[in-house]
């Protein structure tokens, strides 16, 4: 597989810059799920997820209960998440996932940034057959740990791939199988940090250092939105 999905995390929050703009993104997860599944984290799989991965990022606790309480919030009625389809310089695609209480606003800064980079915005399913949609986890390899037995033990929750890097171990299945390899993993005692819905190019394109400067600036310019939570490319 490789790890051509999203952006490794270490280049994530260089890119980011400071926790004043990871964390309200963050919090914004947070608080869409809490407001789609209700504030019970025992009760909601997805808020249960979001928070997890809040702590992984050393997202205070003050802020994440601050985030949930927001779920009830009458300003929130309209927030909704959207998606857009993009085609960036060089050959590389853009899949940008958004929360947003004004479509409007999103679409005209969204096309505003890629038109002043040379990027255009596409059709929505322009990109349906250019990303495959997984469920993947890490948790960090523990002393005793069978790779092999755990890899078997997980075939019937829907693990496709699961491979080892640098001590964390990096499990990947289908996204229908999010709940179900999520709930094997705590059944068996792992420890996850992180747990994600990522979109992965099924055919990963490379770049030069020189192309690659022009997407960081595009990229660096959409995630300055706050509406905007998830960038993923087609670059291997």
């Amino acid at each position: 597989m490789g790890r051509a999905f999203e952006y490794r995390k270490a280049s994530k929050l260089k890119r980011w810059g400071a926790m004043s703009k990871l964390f309200p993104k963050l919090g914004k997860i947070i608080t869409m799920a809490a407001k789609e599944g209700g504030p019970n984290p025992d009760m909601n799989a997805k808020l249960r997820t979001a928070i997890l991965n809040a702590k992984a990022e050393n997202m205070p606790k003050e802020n994440i209960e601050a985030a949930i309480k927001r779920a009830s919030s009458k300003d929130l009625a309209n927030m909704v998440e959207v998606n857009f389809e993009a085609k960036a310089p060089h050959g590389v695609l853009l899949f940008i996932e958004c929360a947003t209480d004004n479509n409007t606003r999103t679409v005209a800064n969204v096309k505003s940034v890629l038109n002043k980079n040379n990027g255009e915005m596409l059709t929505n399913g322009s990109l349906e057959f250019m990303f495959s949609r997984k469920a993947v986890f890490e948790f960090k390899l523990k002393e005793g740990l069978d790779l092999e037995e755990l890899e078997l033990e997980l075939i019937d929750a829907g693990l496709e791939e699961l491979e080892e890097e640098e001590g964390v171990v990096i499990i990947t299945g289908d996204y229908k199988s999010f709940g179900t390899i999520n709930e094997a993993l705590e059944n068996l005692g792992v420890e996850i940090t992180k747990a994600t819905l990522e979109r992965m190019a099924n055919s990963p394109v490379k770049i030069t250092e020189e192309q690659q400067a022009d997407i960081d600036k595009i990229i660096d310019r959409l995630e300055d939105d706050e509406d905007v939570q998830h960038i993923f490319t087609n670059l291997a």
